[in-house]
C-alpha cells in the first residue's frame, strides 16, 4: 500500500518524498469486530445454475462453505459443504455491516427448513458475494471456515480519516489513493476489520507505505 500527497506544481518530485523518520506510522489496524450475527442456513443437494434459481425464487440464496485442507493458506480446500441461507437475513446483514466481507460471524446449519436440529455451527469468514449486475440482487455466497488458529488471507479496505484538517491538503496539495484494500494475513480470530490511514500529520510530499 503506498498513499502520498502530491502538490499541484511539483507532483512528479514531491511523490517520491518519503515520510518523516520521525513521525509515528499514520496507518492502524482497528480492533477484531466480536462476532454479533449468526447466519442460518439449511444444507442443499444440488448444484447448478437451475437449482440455482429455484432457490432465489424461494426466498433464499445458494451458499457454499469452503473448509481448508491445513490451518496456513496456500494448502487448498479440503471439502465444501452446499447451504442454501436466508435471503432477507443476508440482505440485512449487509446492510447493517459495511465491512462485512472482512469480519468473521457465526454460522449455524439445521437439518432443514422447519428444524431445529443443528447439524454444524462454527465460525465463518465470508469471502465473496455475487450480485446481479442489473439489479444488485445477491445470487450467491461463498464463505470459509474460520477456526481459531488457521491463518487466512483477508483482502481488508483501506479508509482514510482527518482529511479536514490534513496540512498537505490545506496547501492545495492532493491525495493520491493507490490502493484502497490490501490482503491482510492473520490468524482467523484477529481479523481487523479495515485498516485506518490517519492523514492529520501529513504534508506535501509524505508518503505512507506499508510492507509485508
Amino acid at each position: 500500500m503506498a498513499q502520498c500527497l502530491r502538490g499541484r506544481a511539483a507532483a512528479a518530485a514531491a511523490g517520491e518524498a518519503a515520510l518523516r523518520a520521525s513521525a509515528p506510522a499514520p496507518w492502524r489496524r482497528t480492533a477484531s469486530a466480536s462476532y454479533h450475527h449468526t447466519i442460518q442456513a439449511v444444507p442443499r443437494e444440488t448444484s447448478g445454475s437451475r437449482a440455482a434459481a429455484r432457490e432465489r425464487r424461494h426466498g433464499r440464496i445458494p451458499a457454499v462453505l469452503l473448509a481448508l485442507a491445513g490451518a496456513a493458506p496456500g494448502e487448498g480446500v479440503a471439502h465444501r459443504k452446499l447451504l442454501t441461507a436466508d435471503r432477507r437475513q443476508l440482505a440485512e446483514m449487509l446492510k447493517q455491516s459495511p465491512y462485512f466481507l472482512s469480519t468473521p460471524v457465526r454460522l449455524q446449519v439445521r437439518a432443514g427448513e422447519r428444524s431445529t436440529a443443528i447439524v454444524h455451527s462454527g465460525t465463518v469468514l465470508p469471502v465473496k458475494v455475487h450480485r446481479d449486475e442489473a439489479t444488485g440482487n445477491i445470487l450467491n455466497l461463498v464463505m470459509v471456515q474460520a477456526d481459531e488458529g488457521t491463518m487466512l488471507k483477508v483482502n481488508l479496505p483501506v479508509e482514510f480519516k482527518g482529511e479536514d484538517s490534513c496540512p498537505g491538503l490545506k496547501k492545495g496539495g492532493f491525495l493520491q489513493k493507490i490502493r484502497t484494500s490490501l490482503v491482510y494475513l492473520c490468524p482467523a480470530e484477529h481479523i481487523p476489520p479495515k485498516i485506518e490511514v490517519d492523514l492529520r500529520n501529513l504534508d506535501v510530499g509524505d508518503r505512507v507505505s506499508m510492507w509485508w
